[in-house]
């Protein structure tokens, strides 16, 4: 009836005290197991983002590179795209792992520390418990043994006396004595039986008490301790599905990120930057002239104005005497593989343009950084003058003048690169007319060149089969300096007379003159001023009577002569 009102209560297996104890062990290991799981699970998804967004950065375009130069066409911008997207794709699995260890794995390693604690505390109880009902059962067994020994003893005790008694030959002392050890063993018998009896209730109550209420409680402990273990297992498998379902509405961002970016593709548009790109400027070369053949003529190739093939119109001699065959613009192949030159002359017009004006624009932004940074080195040598004990003005003068040769170095760097600019745009004279200053190789060159070799003479074909410009860089600039006003009487043909001295400098700084009409001056130089400075960041000076020429205004520290417009001294 007992066992019927137990029901499911784990006191029905109020014996398999052994077995209960084997399977919460095996719970235990089945929750280690599982944490186990989980962590392997998170250490995969660790290693899946690493290898996602190392595959991410992988395939990013380099910096100044022709991958980040086809950034400008639609489907790379895609793939660019894509590849951001992976990479917070990645992310969302970095998410995925660091829940797993935050809401699974700790949580479980917490618990499993308690749980096992806790099982720990009830066997402990309960083998206590059978220790007690144990030695409460040996002592009733003594007992017993003690009230039965005690009996059989009594017993021939009585049946010695009355034999003793019957015995006529005996005298009536050992009678007495018989009957006396008789009398004290019925005595220690009913000792030993009531001690035996006492025994008995008493493990009766204990084997009670053992069966139905200290075992019956520690089962139910037991009980409710696998319950909530079960319970918790549960919780962190759904737990673990949530941690990827959470990620997911992201996860469905970044794919929709990708699909987006995969729509964005024009293929007309990435035609029309092709052209926009690779459009060189060339006109095509005119009609090839009928030559006739006479005595004593030499059959020539003769170039129409507008060909883009050898420049000077007439063949080159090869060693062997021959004749190289120069080729039409549309099969020459360039194969300059590294930057060019400085002017970008190697690049068709079109694209010489364009780079010569992306080269202005970011010497501009240079320029514009210098002078924000110039501005507040200036204002903080205000506040430092203003206020000695903040700082010392002087110790920001040598950054100032640092700055100030940057600025005039990267505006020399600006004319320079406007001067090409404005030869590509056609804003400076052709070149059919002679600069006032030009360098003799390239006089001699115009006064030998016919009408074609002039219109034809920007362009040249180079032995390796691409075209350059005529002139070198240099020439280039110079042809745009000496167009230049303000270098209009610095750069004559030497022809004018010998300027006086008004003054004298010494080089603070040295300043190589690579530039045509400037010269190199070494720190600590003394030198003759021969013309100040006229607002364009430029001195004359001279050295002798031979060496004279241009040098930057603050490099120099000059001391004007007294009749002179005053002593001036300029850093």
């Amino acid at each position: 009836m007992m066992e019927e009102r137990m029901g499911n209560c784990w006191s029905y297996t109020k014996d398999q005290f052994d077995n209960l104890e084997k399977h919460t062990q095996s719970g235990i290991e089945f929750v280690e197991r599982y944490s186990k799981f989980v962590k392997e699970r998170s250490e995969i998804e660790i290693s899946y983002a690493k290898q996602i967004r190392n595959l991410s950065k992988k395939y990013q375009p380099k910096k100044n590179s022709r991958e980040e130069e086809e950034n400008k066409y639609t489907s790379c911008r895609a793939f660019l795209s894509t590849l951001n997207e992976l990479n917070d794709y990645a992310g969302q699995h970095e998410v995925i792992a660091e829940n797993l260890t935050s809401q699974i794995i700790t949580e479980l390693s917490r618990y499993l520390t308690e749980l096992k604690a806790e099982r720990k505390s009830h066997f402990h109880d309960g083998r206590k418990a059978q220790q007690q009902i144990e030695s409460s059962w040996k002592q009733l067994e003594s007992s017993k043994r003690r009230f039965e020994r005690d009996c059989k003893e009594a017993d021939r005790a009585q049946q010695y006396f009355e034999r003793m008694d019957a015995d006529i030959n005996v005298t009536k002392a050992d009678v007495e004595k018989a009957r006396q050890q008789a009398q004290m063993r019925h005595q220690i018998a009913a000792d030993s039986k009531t001690e035996y009896s006492n025994y008995l209730t008493k493990f009766n109550q204990e084997q009670n008490e053992h069966y139905y209420t200290l075992m019956p409680n520690i089962f139910q402990k037991l009980q409710e301790m696998e319950e909530r273990r079960i319970e918790r297992v549960g919780v962190s498998m759904k737990t673990y599905a949530e941690v990827d379902r959470e990620v997911l509405p992201i996860v469905g961002k970044c794919l929709d990120g990708m699909t987006k970016a995969a729509e964005s593709i024009e293929p007309k548009t990435d035609s029309k930057q092709v052209v926009e790109s690779y459009k060189s400027g060339f006109v095509p070369p005119g009609d090839v002239e009928f030559e006739d053949y006479g005595p004593g003529q030499t059959m020539k190739r003769t170039v129409s104005e507008t060909s883009l093939s050898n420049s000077r119109g007439e063949a080159k001699e090869r060693p062997g005497g021959g004749k190289s065959k120069g080729k039409l613009w549309p099969f020459i192949k360039n194969k300059n593989k590294g930057s060019g030159p400085e002017d970008f002359s190697h690049l068709p017009p079109e694209q010489r343009r364009k780079k010569l004006q992306a080269k202005i624009d970011d010497i501009n932004k240079d320029i514009q950084k210098e002078m924000d940074q110039k501005d507040a080195l200036t204002k903080m040598k205000g506040v430092y003058e203003k206020n000695p004990q903040m700082g010392d003005p002087a110790s920001v003068d040598p950054r100032l003048v640092e700055m100030a040769m940057n600025i005039e170095k990267l505006q020399s760097e600006v004319q320079k690169f406007e001067g090409w600019l404005a030869e590509v745009e056609g804003r400076l004279p052709s070149r059919s007319d002679p600069p006032r200053r030009q360098s003799g190789l390239y006089e001699s060159q115009n006064s030998n060149s016919t009408m074609v070799d002039n219109n034809c003479a920007q362009d040249r074909e180079s032995p390796d089969g691409s075209y350059t410009e005529e002139q070198s860089s240099e020439t280039q600039v110079k042809v745009a300096i000496a167009n230049t006003p303000e270098f209009d009487d610095e750069f004559d043909d030497g022809d004018e007379e010998t300027l006086p001295t008004i003054g004298t400098c010494k080089a603070v700084y040295s300043f190589e003159g690579h530039n045509e009409g400037t010269i190199s001056v070494t720190e600590g130089e003394l030198l003759f001023v021969i013309e100040q400075d006229k607002g364009d960041g430029w001195t004359r000076v001279r050295r002798n009577e031979e060496e004279e020429g241009y040098v930057p205004t603050s490099y120099v520290e000059v001391f004007l002569e007294t009749n002179t417009k005053g002593a001036m001294t300029y850093i």
